[in-house]
């Protein structure tokens, strides 16, 4: 199991929940809105805005646990439909995933996804 995390610019959000939302198996996801800076600390960026003393831009954080054999699909559909091909497009960080419960049932492991 993997954790997919992507940081996307939010007019791409529908986009990327359209498309993946066509990936067979996909368990679900949640969606954060969150604000931060870059290597640029946001300065001179058209979507930047000013919070006490330090400038941010507002971004959507995109979370899915998934199996294994669709880590890449989801990976890839996340970088080709958030591409703007200009800074400050995000990231996506996969990170491994050693367990998974389920609260309301107790199911462990991939089950519980």
């Amino acid at each position: 199991m993997k954790e997919i995390k992507a940081i996307i610019r939010p007019f791409k959000l529908d986009e990327v929940i359209t498309e993946l939302h066509k990936i067979e198996g996909l368990p679900g996801l949640t969606i954060s809105e969150i604000k931060g800076f870059g290597r640029t600390k946001a300065k001179d960026v058209n979507d930047s805005f000013r919070d006490g003393l330090h400038d941010f831009v507002k971004r959507i954080k995109v979370e899915l646990v998934v199996h294994n054999d669709i880590v890449e699909e989801v990976v890839n559909v996340i970088q080709k439909i958030a591409h703007t091909g200009n800074p400050g497009d995000g990231k996506i960080f996969v990170i491994g995933v050693t367990n998974t419960i389920r609260i309301r049932t107790n199911e462990r492991g991939e089950q519980a996804i």
